[in-house]
């Protein structure tokens, strides 16, 4: 910017911002199990270092740098990880551990930022780049990350479900099928708060038979389905409403057309209730670039993508803190 007049503090600052070194050394940290390691028996990295297979020099520059950021501090035995670094646990509760770990499906997926320029460049995700197939056949092909995958979205799922129970008016509609629903804790809970409704869950079938046991468990076999197959294919028609639940910002705008195009045709009578954040996280938009190829979108957006299936917004009703339900209708 022309007569822009920058101080020491600007240059820092934008040195901190694109640095790389910190949350890396955060997620090596995670993927070496060091926050749970370290918790209750200090050791050096010396004595660390065989048990990891890592370099004894190495191991210890990592945790000096984790002890500068307070996720470990030193003794008298050793490296300890401290309360803050506790966070950092696979028992920590907060799922954070599940997003960062290397080996994991939102870690492995950060890993490919490193090629965002080819996103940029070509609109395409970065994903397939550094991990030779697509995100979802990475998935399917390795058992462990899409158990990753969907503990993760139970663990985002876990505070917004008592909010979109409560608000948006459910009732109305007596069948739900909630469409690439994952384990099914939201259409759980939905039926749990409205006896009168039936639902159906459809997701891939190594996910449904996760729905299928958690249904059984919360007495709801007899009012909510479950069938393993892709929202690409024909859905189970007929219902009063179609719920997409964050689905269509993981694909591009074709990929999400042939998803509201099933949703159409099972529901010529139906409604189409579309759950996504509005654009409002431009890092969110990048994320979904990166791994997906998709991203958020607008209000007017959705409108257009709906319009091309013969549906019509009928109302919009936000539903978490940076969750909007759109209602098409025919």
């Amino acid at each position: 910017m022309a007569g822009w007049i920058y101080v020491d503090t600007d240059v820092q600052r934008l040195r901190q911002m694109s640095g790389l070194i910190t949350p890396m050394a955060l997620r090596v940290a995670v993927t070496l199990g060091l926050p749970d390691r370290l918790r209750d028996n200090p050791v050096t990295a010396r004595e660390l270092a065989p048990e990891l297979e890592a370099d004894p020099l190495a191991l210890d520059l990592l945790l000096a740098h984790l002890t500068t950021l307070g996720v470990v501090e030193r003794t008298d035995a050793g490296y300890r990880t401290t309360g803050f670094g506790a966070l950092l646990g696979a028992g920590a509760g907060n799922g954070l551990n599940n997003l960062l770990h290397h080996d994991s499906a939102a870690g492995r997926a950060d890993l490919a930022f490193v090629d965002l320029i080819h996103s940029v460049r070509t609109g395409e995700p970065a994903y397939p780049l550094r991990h030779g197939q697509d995100f979802w056949a990475d998935l399917a092909a390795q058992p462990h990350l899409r158990e990753a995958f969907d503990r993760q979205m139970n663990d985002r799922m876990r505070d917004w479900i008592p909010q979109v129970v409560a608000n948006y008016d459910w009732p109305r509609f007596g069948t739900l099928v909630d469409v690439g629903g994952g384990h099914g804790t939201l259409l759980a809970a939905i039926l749990a708060a409205h006896p009168a409704m039936r639902g159906h869950l459809v997701d891939l079938e190594e996910t449904a038979a996760g729905a299928r046991e958690l249904f059984r468990e919360h007495g709801l076999g007899e009012r909510a389905e479950v069938t393993g197959g892709s929202f690409f294919d024909p859905l189970p028609a007929g219902a009063d409403a179609y719920l997409l639940f964050d689905i269509l910002h993981d694909w591009d705008d074709e990929q999400a057309h042939r998803i509201l195009a099933r949703c159409a045709e099972a529901a010529p009578d139906g409604r189409i209730l579309v759950v996504e954040s509005l654009g409002e996280s431009t890092e969110f938009d990048l994320v979904m670039l990166v791994h997906f190829g998709g991203r958020d979108r607008g209000l007017h957006d959705f409108e257009r993508l709906a319009s091309a299936h013969g549906l019509t917004l009928e109302s919009v009703t936000q539903v978490t803190g940076g969750r909007t339900l759109l209602e098409f209708t025919r």
